[in-house]
Order: C-alpha cells, then structure tokens, then sequence
C-alpha cells in the first residue's frame, strides 16, 4: 500500500487485525525482512510494516533524513490507519527511529522493543566511519555496500546462512545512493535517548546478538541494571531475524502477549 507523504510515496502494508504491532526494519533493509514473522504475529494481532524514507519503495524526501522525520512518516501511515497505540519492534536504524517516534509520540507507545538496536548515540569513531562511508558511496556504491553488509555478519552465519544472506544482500543493493547517504546523515544527527526509553510508560525490550560488533553490550547492561528495562541475548551477531529466527519469534510473540 502507498500513502502520498510530502509529495512522497510512503510504502507499508497491513496484515491482519487486533492489536497494532508496527516493525520497522533497519539501514540497507526493507519491510521484506519481516516477511516470515507475519504469518504468527498477525493471527492475533495488525501487523504494520513500513519501509523508511529512501529504503525499499518509500521515496527519498531530502539529502538528509533524520530520524525525527523517518519517524514523522511512519506516524502519518498510522495516524492514516487511525491507529491510537501499538507495540514497536525496530531493527537497528528503525530502533532509533522508534525512540523518536517515542519521544514525540509517547501515548502512541504500549511497548518498544530495540532489536540489535540502541538508545545511545554516536561516538566519534561511528560519526567517522560514517562520514568516510558516505565519500567512499559517491565513488564506488555497489563495493561499499558489499562490505558494508559483510560486516553484519560473522564469518560462519556468511557460510550458514547463505541463501538468506544473498537475499538480503540482493536488496541493499536497490537502496538507492541518495537513500544511502540520506540515512547514514541522519543517524549521525541522532541524540542520545536512554532517558527517553527508560521513562517510557511502556513495555520495554532490548535484543542483542552475543557476538554482535555494533552495539556496546556490557555498556547496555550496565546502563539498564535498576531499570524496569527487560533485556534478551541471543547466540549471534547483529542480523537477529536471519541468525536467531526461531529465538527471535519466540520472544516477539512473548512481547506482544498481554
């Protein structure tokens, strides 16, 4: 389904009815990547997917998108749906764009679910990384993102899942550049919200993989040690809906439950 956002196409879909539970997928992905949890989540509840600005077959609406304004259109596709509150799930990037959407929204949110995700914002070193991304994609988009994508994975869940791998690999490459850039801009701008997600009046859930290199773990668990924060590790890396899937549906179907 598309909805006309800023004289912009914003891509969702809508599966089954009950209580809302909205997934947002994370940077180089689509709503795609929820595809196999539908089936279960949407026997008792709406489930609501939406692509990001410049992601999947949502159009880009500027050189930067921050995570306020990602947040912003995943609100009009719900104010549009008239949905009053949901539960969140967001992968990575749309973790960030949850806590956002939290922040401006909070009676919006009945839980918030951070998957490989986090509430701190970016040191130095990942504004770097990102800044030298950003040139590197103007030169060479197709080399980047392979080796972007590679290092989401370990060496083993490369070689054990590799069909779903390539799958996904097959559509970060269609994110287009300007998406590319667009996102990695925005998410350097993000603020910190640990405040935030600890203050929330609502259902709160951190999924980690073990051997995940982009979330500080040990800095998460000491930071959410005294809060009413729940807290799951899962075996793997940073891609919990490949490397963990039976782990990962067990504890989103365990989340939404009453």
């Amino acid at each position: 389904m598309i909805l006309n956002y800023k004289n912009s196409n914003i891509h969702y879909t809508t599966t089954g009815t009950g209580e809302a539970i909205v997934l947002l997928h994370g940077f180089l992905e689509t709503l795609d990547m929820w595809y196999d949890f539908i089936p279960e989540l949407s026997k008792s509840h709406q489930v609501i997917c939406v692509d990001l600005l410049g992601h999947g077959k949502t159009d880009c609406i500027g050189y930067v998108h921050t995570m306020e304004e990602m947040a912003e259109a995943v609100f009009e596709v719900l104010n549009y749906l008239n949905i009053k509150n949901a539960y969140f799930v967001g992968h990575s990037m749309g973790g960030y764009v949850s806590l956002a959407l939290a922040e401006k929204h909070p009676k919006l949110i009945k839980g918030l679910c951070l998957m490989n995700s986090s509430y701190n914002e970016d040191d130095e070193e990942r504004i770097q990384i990102r800044n030298r991304a950003c040139k590197m994609a103007k030169l060479n988009y197709k080399v980047l993102i392979n080796m972007s994508f590679a290092n989401l994975f370990t060496e083993e869940s490369k070689i054990k899942f590799e069909v779903e791998y390539n799958n996904a690999l097959e559509l970060a490459l269609k994110t287009p550049l300007q998406g590319y850039i667009a996102a990695q801009e925005g998410m350097k701008l993000r603020p910190n919200r640990f405040e935030i997600f600890k203050n929330l009046n609502a259902k709160k859930l951190i999924i980690i993989g073990k051997k995940d290199g982009l979330i500080n773990r040990k800095k998460i668990m000491n930071q959410i040690e005294e809060t009413d924060i729940n807290y799951v590790e899962f075996s793997e890396g940073h891609m919990s809906s490949i490397e963990n899937k039976p782990d990962l549906s067990y504890n989103l179907l365990h989340f939404v439950e009453k």
